[in-house]
């Protein structure tokens, strides 16, 4: 047996991106070295190091696909990307501005000038420049659709009327049409003289003269009946499809449910104008659930590893500031309670579980919500028993935990006022959460704004606000009077 250990997918990747900072490292530590050195000719040695050092990068460049060198690009701080992103082969620019995350993204569009981007762009296919188009400047975007044929142009338009997530944003042109009153013969044929098939291809798609989708004809179906039989017997009519300005979510959840590796694209009159892939399914699932993560983190967008400073922290400053106006409002509600706070010491140290405890209830209820609302599982019918549901799981949440901290409560004080306050609040404050973390998501569905972004900020400020004023208030009336 072999004593090699296989590498992984992750390990390589760290790998590559070891081998060409130490290639930038080692060229820097040379040429630092060789300005030091009184030697005459000191300009053309330097130029010829500088030169093999170059070759050395391109030549590790070139043997690496294009996503790896999207990887390494966003792994290393801005000096060195740009100093990476000179040597890459001009003819991989396209593929990789499509592979590299949209901060940085952003950062290596501003390094190329206005023929650089035309020449990567140019390259693409019409799905892959509408996925570039809102990072393009204005003016090359102009060149750019003047430069393509009037079908492509008309196909890009087309894309770009559409809203970001929407079908039409993530459908692409690369799709294989046949007619059903041709012999499964002719097709092979055809396929042959094509001599390749686009990506993902797991099905014919079947038109009639008009362009209207009539069925789709699988590649298995295709390869094991008879040359002889035509199309329209042995294609399938009950074909999924989607609508231009369908939801990419929903897709996204057709793709799942059926398993699905391709799907037609039709207009209004039901014409075939395009198809989603499941390629396209895996990248617009992995943006939403990033763009999730960081709207959840409080920031307002991607933001690039080594971006400087100042942008930064101007991509962090809304939540914060939220943040800190709902947890000053906390305080308030304290304050409001100083001479309890002061006359029962206890309470101070007891506050910090009803808040703590009411913030998990409710980030469990939110969490589960927002997930819904993108699976598409919450709607006006269902709606009323959510609620009665997740408030009768608050209810009992509270009571059994309020009792359990009761109990603790009056083991630590023995006071039984004291505890009977704690379970209460707890009770209470449990039940507060859930109904919070239920409505606020289901709010901002309600006025079309991302559920997920902001949640926990607000569901935090409501649950710790609450949490003080209720076990303080009840405090108030039961141990000081």
């Amino acid at each position: 047996m072999s004593d090699s250990i296989i590498e992984t997918s992750d390990e390589r990747l760290r790998r590559l991106v070891r081998e060409v900072v130490d290639l930038l490292e080692k060229q820097k530590l040379e040429e630092t070295i060789l300005q030091h050195q009184p030697m005459s000719r000191h300009e053309l040695i330097e130029n010829l190091m500088h030169k093999q050092h170059q070759v050395a990068l391109r030549q590790k460049l070139d043997s690496l696909h294009a996503a790896d060198i999207a990887y390494v690009l966003e792994s290393l701080p801005q000096a060195q990307r740009l100093a990476v992103w000179a040597q890459v082969d001009p003819e991989m620019d396209g593929e990789i501005l499509l592979h590299v995350s949209d901060a940085v993204r952003e950062s290596l569009i501003s390094d190329m000038d206005r023929d650089e981007l035309l020449h990567a762009t140019e390259q693409l296919d019409t799905d892959e420049i509408a996925d570039l188009a809102p990072d393009l400047p204005e003016e090359v975007m102009q060149e750019l659709l003047k430069s393509l044929n009037d079908q492509t142009r008309a196909q890009l338009e087309s894309v770009l009327s559409y809203e970001e997530d929407t079908v039409a944003a993530i459908m692409d042109f690369g799709m294989v049409a046949i007619r059903e009153d041709t012999t499964l013969g002719v097709v092979l044929r055809y396929l042959r003289q094509r001599g390749d098939l686009p990506e993902n291809t797991d099905k014919l798609f079947v038109v009639d003269k008009q362009g209207v989708l009539r069925g789709v004809l699988s590649l298995k179906r295709l390869l094991l009946r008879s040359p002889e039989a035509r199309v329209a017997d042995v294609m399938s009519r009950d074909v999924v499809m989607f609508h231009l300005d369908d939801d990419a979510s929903v897709a996204a959840r057709a793709f799942e449910r059926y398993g699905l590796l391709s799907v037609p694209v039709v207009d209004d009159q039901q014409r075939l104008v395009g198809r989603v892939s499941i390629d396209a399914i895996v990248d617009y699932i992995r943006h939403e659930s990033d763009e999730e993560a960081l709207a959840q983190a409080g920031l307002l967008q991607e933001e690039d590893l080594f971006a400087g400073i100042w942008k930064s922290v101007k991509n962090r400053w809304v939540w914060l500031g939220i943040n800190l106006l709902t947890a000053f409002a906390s305080t308030r509600v304290i304050d409001l309670f100083d001479d309890t706070i002061s006359r029962v010491v206890a309470l101070a140290s007891l506050m910090p579980i009803v808040a703590g405890i009411g913030g998990n209830t409710g980030t469990q209820t939110s969490t589960l919500i927002v997930r819904s609302l993108a699976l598409g599982l919450v709607d006006s019918s269902n709606v009323r028993r959510l609620v009665f549901k997740e408030i009768a799981i608050g209810l009992i949440n509270g009571i059994v935990w309020g009792s359990v901290i009761g109990v603790l409560t009056y083991a630590l004080y023995r006071d039984p006022k004291l505890a009977s306050v704690m379970a209460a609040a707890m009770t209470l404050n449990l039940l507060v959460a859930a109904v919070t973390g239920l409505f606020v998501p289901l709010i901002r569905a309600r006025l079309d704004l991302d559920p997920a972004i902001g949640t926990s900020v607000l569901l935090t400020a409501i649950t710790d606000g609450m949490g003080f004023f209720i076990f303080l208030g009840l405090a108030t009336l039961f141990l000081l009077n």
